[in-house]
């Protein structure tokens, strides 16, 4: 079974959560965002070490809040990360052994993954070197004038996918990737896409809408909802349910 390190970047701004608190330490049903998100690869057997990535204007903040639940999650290292998200993932992956195989990188902020998921991208990333989640797209798309809001095209959606993360390299082609990063002439918005350009194939692996990213005050209510009514499924008995359901058997929840 090959090794993967986990990285988790958790330094961004949230500057479109509102509030004075950053999305990632904010509770969510009783425990905070970061922490549900570590603890759905952490204990895994095929997880090296997970590297949770914070801003250093966070850090004392971080250990003040945080430091009595850190003495109970093994296999986590705090990494400090830098004003960029690629800055961030770099120093993390600075810090994976040159022994793993295999680099995952996780959003905080989608703390609602599933081990099944997380099985079908690890498993396609060992066969084939890259892998990712994604969704298809399902609803129309519309390109707007910025300055006026008006329709200007309608973009077909065939073909089209939502990236989702875990992103799961080859360690040799993401640290590769990143030494290069600075020569590249197009901007690079995800790490998937760092892979690209580097002239390597990235595989989707079919996700599942539930695995969303936290990004407003609403969002957090939805997940607050889905995790229970995983709980409720969990008390009621009911069976595991389908392998990309919201309401998939998931003890690490």
């Amino acid at each position: 079974m090959p090794q993967c390190a986990v990285i988790i970047p958790a330094a961004g701004r949230s500057s479109r959560f509102g509030g004075m608190e950053k999305k990632p330490f904010v509770s969510l049903d009783g425990r905070p965002v970061w922490l549900r998100t570590v603890d759905a690869f952490r204990s895994r057997p095929d997880v090296s070490k997970v590297y949770l990535v914070i801003a250093p204007e966070d850090r004392d903040d971080f250990r003040a809040r945080f430091q009595s639940r850190l003495l109970f999650v093994e296999n986590v290292e705090i990494v400090e990360g830098g004003t960029e998200r690629f800055e961030s993932v770099a120093n993390a992956l600075a810090r994976v052994p040159e022994s793993v195989s295999l680099v995952a990188v996780h959003d905080a902020v989608r703390p609602l993954i599933t081990p099944a998921l997380i099985d079908s991208v690890f498993g396609a990333a060992t066969e084939q070197g890259a892998a990712m989640l994604a969704v298809p797209v399902a609803d129309t798309l519309k390109q707007v004038d910025p300055e006026s809001n008006r329709i200007t095209g309608t973009v077909p959606r065939a073909g089209v996918w939502q990236a989702q993360t875990p992103q799961v390299f080859r360690r040799d082609w993401l640290v590769e990737a990143y030494a290069r990063r600075a020569s590249l002439s197009v901007p690079i918005t995800d790490d998937a896409q760092l892979i690209e350009a580097l002239g390597h194939s990235v595989v989707v692996v079919p996700s599942a809408p539930v695995n969303f990213k936290i990004t407003t005050k609403d969002d957090m209510e939805l997940a607050d909802a889905v995790l229970k009514a995983r709980t409720a499924a969990k008390s009621a008995g009911e069976p595991e349910g389908p392998r990309w359901g919201a309401f998939d058997d998931d003890a690490k929840w």
